[in-house]
């Protein structure tokens, strides 16, 4: 068995390659809908087009049972997907796409589930400032029995300190995965920024950003598609639980950076010490918002704030809220919301901070 214990004998890279080159007739394509189901979870399926589209508007809008994917009662199961993004293809390549697609129901109403459709209200409402995400999106690998991958069987990894931006056998895990991905999200055209391994072994982050207003749900729902479906082909788990292992091992977040035509501005620190006093008057809204279990992460230790409490502060990775040092030294630019776990749903956190910033 190789590591990812899969027969070296009956490797699906070998039977694939032989059908990866094949080319369709009549120039017809792959579109792969992807969209987010009543769990917060993914789901896709794929349809064939006569040509590549140039447009959204070229694609058509399709349907799938919502009462088998949380979304809808049986006896009214048909939930519409309606396409909102479209990016190039990384497992299929060629002409195929990738087709983020939003959840509405048979009368045009947004599905329940459907997050993005109050996102996009409040960005075009508020377009005028500008504003910029990045999103940090950490996460852990597991193996087929959810132990934390490369973990020894029946026993434990050394202490934490070695493992964060770590090179080296025993070191880092499964950078192969991380690699691939990385390549995979530059090719579909995401903005994925860096990737680093992360403080707990087997844990590791990407950045995407930074991204104009609903782009970054967008493009951050699209690089945990890519995410999951490359680590499929390896045998790998992938999870965004905010303490995938409880005990002396850090938790996983999503610090989401956010700045705005203001605080970019001479002068900017003013403006971001003003959204944060706002942060503060709202922070149990935010943190009803920012990821189910975040209370095992949110403990004041291994680098976190305090759930019950808001605080901001200078290159403190125990806040809150973190200002970076260079940002404080130049007296503008963005600030890092320490508080997102690693499974937020990206439309509900820039929702809620853009709506914080501007109308409380």
């Amino acid at each position: 068995m190789c590591q990812y214990e899969v027969d070296p004998l009956l490797s699906k890279a070998s039977i694939m390659a032989k059908y990866a080159n094949l080319e369709p007739l009549d120039g017809k394509v792959m579109a792969e809908y992807i969209w987010i189901d009543g769990f917060n979870h993914i789901r896709s399926k794929t349809m064939t087009l006569d040509q590549k589209p140039k447009s959204l508007e070229d694609l058509r809008v399709w349907n799938f049972d919502g009462s088998s994917t949380g979304q809808a009662p049986g006896y009214n199961s048909d939930t519409l997907l309606k396409p909102v993004a479209m990016y190039r293809d990384p497992i299929r390549r060629g002409d195929n796409i990738l087709v983020l697609a939003a959840c509405y129901t048979a009368d045009g109403s947004a599905n329940h589930f459907n997050h993005r459709d109050g996102c996009v209200k409040l960005m075009e409402k508020h377009a005028s400032q500008d504003i910029w995400f990045g999103i940090e999106q950490e996460y852990t690998m597991l193996d087929y029995y959810d132990r934390p991958f490369g973990w020894p069987k029946g026993g434990f990894p050394g202490p934490q300190g070695p493992f964060y931006c770590g090179v080296g056998t025993g070191n880092v895990f499964a950078r192969d995965i991380v690699e691939a991905h990385y390549k995979a999200c530059l090719y579909a055209g995401i903005n994925i920024s860096g990737v680093n391994a992360e403080v707990m072994p087997s844990q590791w982050e990407y950045q995407v950003g930074p991204c104009r207003g609903i782009q970054m749900g967008d493009e951050l729902w699209m690089s945990r598609f890519l995410l999951h479906r490359i680590a499929e082909d390896f045998g790998v788990k992938i999870s965004f639980h905010p303490k995938p292992i409880l005990g002396d091992w850090n938790g996983a977040g999503c610090h989401t950076n956010v700045s705005t035509k203001d605080s970019r501005a001479e002068g900017g620190m003013k403006a971001i010490e003003q959204y944060l006093e706002k942060f503060a008057k709202r922070h149990m809204d935010h943190i009803k918002v920012y990821g189910d279990d975040n209370d095992l992460r949110l403990t004041g230790k291994h680098e976190t704030g305090t759930i019950e409490q808001f605080n901001y502060g200078i290159a403190d990775r125990g806040a809150s809220v973190r200002i970076p040092r260079s940002v404080a030294m130049k007296g503008c630019g963005y600030f890092e919301d320490r508080r997102p776990a690693s499974s937020i749903d990206p439309y509900l956190v820039t929702g809620i901070i853009t709506e914080t910033m501007f109308e409380f």
